[in-house]
């Protein structure tokens, strides 16, 4: 099988470098890279350049639209059976593409999603990220987990679809703001058989920050209600437990300044959660410091998401404005 990588690119030259090295590697050689420059100013085109004579690679430039609209530009040059798509701040273990066409091989899936680690030479911010990202008390490890939630939805960061998906689905319909599960629903609608093969690892960079952070799982909030807009049926309790988190902290808050009788109970409950991200992560990552930084990239997260699920669907959903 002949796989097409397409990754989009915006103003992360270093990035794309250090992600390319990776593929050099790759065991499985069946491949080509497409490389999409979407509307950067921080230009990787010398970068690339670099790599002409040791991957079957091809360098875009267009203007800037989100990456999922680049990822279709993508789509409508790539040459291969099946196309790879990644975001440009992965890297890629070298068995990736042979773990992959093995597994397509003995159980063809139509399109797939695989799970992101965190690499050894990641910073313990970013392993206490990646820890949030995937840790059941946050995520409840529909993230490329094994035992999902509901229906698996592939995210972009690792995601494959056939040719054949393509030709009849086509390519992204929104941009940005979920495009990547909007597309998966797609899919599946049309009946074409999607799963995980929980071997095709990558490791997906983190934010080196907690406000970098905080902006990204924000936008994932909203991109949640931005899902429902084109599937009401796909807004399901567990996009809500975010939200929930976060008025109850808000309420343990209010409690404690208030005095209330109740904040005890809170104090305690919300004890035992902080407790059980530290001992997790630890045990996860051997490491105290990235247990440590586990709690407040939880907290993080379920506070970022809840109040961007929140906001959007105050104004989408409740005032039903645009």
């Amino acid at each position: 099988m002949f796989f097409s990588i397409i990754i989009p690119l915006y103003n992360r030259p270093q990035e794309i470098a250090e992600l390319l090295a990776t593929l050099i590697l790759q065991t499985y050689k069946q491949f080509e890279v497409l490389v999409i420059e979407d509307g950067s100013v921080d230009r990787a085109e010398d970068i690339v350049k670099g790599y002409e004579n040791r991957l079957n690679i091809h360098y875009f430039e267009k203007a800037n639209e989100g990456q999922g609209f680049t990822r279709n530009f993508g789509f409508e040059r790539a040459k291969g059976d099946y196309f790879v798509i990644f975001d440009s701040d992965c890297l890629i273990p070298a068995d990736y593409l042979q773990i992959v066409n093995d597994s397509l091989g003995k159980n063809w899936l139509d399109a797939y999603g695989g799970p992101d680690g965190a690499h050894e030479s990641f910073t313990p911010l970013q392993k206490a990220i990646s820890y949030s990202m995937t840790s059941p008390f946050t995520t409840g490890g529909i993230r490329g987990g094994k035992k999902g939630i509901g229906q698996f939805h592939p995210r972009s960061f690792n995601m494959g679809v056939s040719r054949a998906v393509w030709e009849k689905a086509g390519g992204f319909i929104i941009t940005r703001l979920g495009e990547d599960i909007e597309y998966s629903i797609r899919i599946h609608s049309l009946g074409y058989k999607i799963g995980l093969i929980p071997e095709a690892v990558v490791y997906h960079k983190r934010r080196t920050d907690f406000l970098k952070f905080y902006k990204q799982i924000h936008f994932f909030g909203r991109a949640r209600i931005n899902i429902y807009k084109f599937f009401p049926s796909q807004l399901k309790l567990v996009h809500f437990f975010p939200a929930f988190a976060t008025l109850a902290m808000l309420f343990t808050i209010i409690a404690n300044v208030a005095q209330w009788p109740i904040a005890l109970l809170c104090n305690i409950m919300l004890a035992i959660y902080i407790m059980l991200i530290f001992f997790h992560s630890w045990m996860k990552n051997k490491s105290a410091k990235i247990a440590f930084l586990s709690i407040i990239a939880a907290f993080t997260q379920l506070i970022a998401y809840g109040l961007g699920f929140m906001q959007d669907f105050w104004k989408r959903v409740v005032l039903k404005s645009s």
